[in-house]
């Protein structure tokens, strides 16, 4: 039953734009399925399902697959537009941006969950990332630069 119903709910946010859980519900509900908004909240939590930018304006539930892809477009640009250059010292990647892009590109590093990649820290045009192991910086610098659709360390 649990199975079917989060096929099914799984089906439903591919047909159409589903923002609330109270939309879920009555979706499901539509199609026989007795549920409760606890139990919808569940489903999405245990689905993983994220909000998304609708086409039309407003968020969406969607699958994970389909957020990893919206994100890795919208790092892309973002990278794409305010990156300098990037380079490393041990286990630390230094990442210049144009003046206050900063925070908006760390979040793109971030969004983008590189294992390899323990976090970063933001100031205005500069980010420093941190880098699991030193022998991954160097790597992990050009990947960025390559990311951004750079061909240049600074």
């Amino acid at each position: 039953m649990k199975n079917d119903r989060q096929k099914l709910l799984l089906q439903i946010i591919q047909m159409k734009d589903i923002n609330t859980q109270e939309d879920l519900v009555r979706e499901l509900r539509a199609r026989g399925h007795k549920v409760t908004q606890a139990t919808v909240s569940r489903d999405i939590k245990e689905l993983q399902l994220m909000k998304v930018a609708a086409d039309g304006g407003g968020y969406r539930y969607a699958e994970p697959e389909k957020r990893e892809i919206s994100i890795t477009e919208r790092m892309m640009r973002i990278l794409s537009d305010s990156m300098v250059s990037a380079d490393h010292a041990g286990n630390l990647v230094v990442m210049k941006t144009l003046s206050g892009s900063a925070n908006v590109a760390a979040e793109a590093i971030d969004t983008l969950d590189w294992p390899e990649i323990l976090g970063t820290i933001a100031g205005d045009n500069t980010v420093l990332i941190v880098v699991r192991d030193a022998e991954y910086a160097g790597e992990t610098a050009e990947r960025i630069v390559r990311f951004a659709g750079g061909t240049e360390r600074e």
